[in-house]
């Protein structure tokens, strides 16, 4: 059974930091792109935030992100990572890691809320 379990979200301040990560059982992690995805307060859409190839040798970031994020992986943990740095109010969301970018498959999600 596939489990993506996603930790590392809490309430920051604007400016602040925060290291997301997910752990991934059930699957052959290390063959799969990787996805962050978040849903705003009061909004059924998920956005995608950003994507890895399995490797981890190349990324993708939307582009309001203006470079403050950072995806990462470890396939020997299996274990997937989302640095976010300068965070502001409108990042406010629960953010899911997902093995595809519809986020049909993801884990239950990690509250990020960035206020003053």
């Amino acid at each position: 059974e596939i489990h993506l379990v996603e930790s590392g979200g809490d309430l920051v301040q604007p400016g602040g930091s925060l290291t997301l990560s997910c752990a991934a059982s059930g699957f052959a992690f290390e063959l799969y792109d990787m996805f962050w995805l978040r849903q705003a307060p009061g909004r059924k859409r998920l956005e995608w935030v950003s994507d890895i190839t399995p490797d981890g040798r190349r990324t993708n970031y939307a582009d309001f992100l203006k470079g403050r994020f950072t995806i990462s992986r470890d396939n020997i943990k299996n274990m997937l990572y989302l640095q976010l740095n300068n965070l502001q109010t409108d990042d406010t969301g629960m953010y899911y890691c997902a093995r595809e970018i519809g986020g049909t498959i993801r884990g239950q999600g990690t509250q990020v809320t960035v206020s003053p």
